[in-house]
């Protein structure tokens, strides 16, 4: 009962007529009107909140996810995977030890003897996926910065792309049992190819949230919407 006599304040009303118009309803509109009923109205209003407040909620999942992927790739390419290109002397042998037993446990021989077209997949990692890293990292733990949409769609795309021949080569190629032994059973290969999915998942996770959430692309917003479909009248 408390709730039904809040909602028939001036208050709530004004609430109720601001959300409205900023879900796009306009005067005119019979939702519009409806608004102006409060006692009708404020369960579906309230309702609407809840759901506004789950998908910010949601939101800010996927984006502790995203910022925990980029943090944590920057030692992965630096110290891991850039072994592929970077003359031998310049790690130490710990973490050549670790490559070595990556590479062994796991049966990936193209971090130890990488074909060429694999060295062109790290070589973009290094000259262009490595810079923007921090930056990726920085925005998705802040939150709701609208300036890495474009740059994170263009990054998430370039990643998903070049994951697909490397998954078809851990599926389908014929390894040889040396020097570095490859995958040769089904167990193996799907083993491995469980250590690379996560780049191919996270980035069109990330691509689809830069496309289809409304806090990062404002046209999917019901008002700009309804903004657009009167300036076309």
């Amino acid at each position: 009962m408390r709730i039904l006599q809040c909602g028939t304040n001036g208050a709530f009303r004004s609430a109720l007529m601001s959300f409205s118009l900023a879900n796009g309803i306009q005067p005119g509109n019979r939702r519009f009107n409806v608004a102006l009923h409060p006692q009708r109205t404020w369960t579906p209003f309230l309702l609407l909140c809840a759901l506004s407040k789950s998908e910010i909620m949601s939101l800010r999942v996927l984006e502790i996810i995203f910022f925990f992927y980029f943090a944590t790739h920057i030692p992965i390419t630096l110290f891991i995977d850039l072994q592929a290109l970077l003359p031998e002397h310049v790690y130490p042998q710990p973490l050549k030890d670790l490559l070595k037993w990556y590479a062994a446990d796991f049966k990936d021989p193209m971090v130890l003897d990488p074909p060429e077209w694999f060295k062109s997949f790290v070589f973009c990692e290094a000259l262009l996926q490595t810079p923007f890293f921090p930056i990726a990292a920085y925005a998705f733990l802040k939150g709701g910065c609208k300036w890495i949409r474009i740059p994170a769609i263009v990054y998430s795309t370039h990643v998903a792309t070049t994951l697909i021949p490397i998954l078809a080569h851990i599926l389908f190629y014929q390894f040889p049992l040396k020097p570095n032994p490859g995958p040769q059973t089904v167990q193996e290969r799907w083993l491995l190819v469980s250590i690379y999915a996560p780049y191919l998942l996270v980035p069109v996770l990330l691509l689809l949230t830069m496309l289809m959430s409304s806090t990062y692309n404002n046209s999917s917003k019901p008002g700009n919407a309804s903004a657009k479909a009167k300036k076309k009248n």
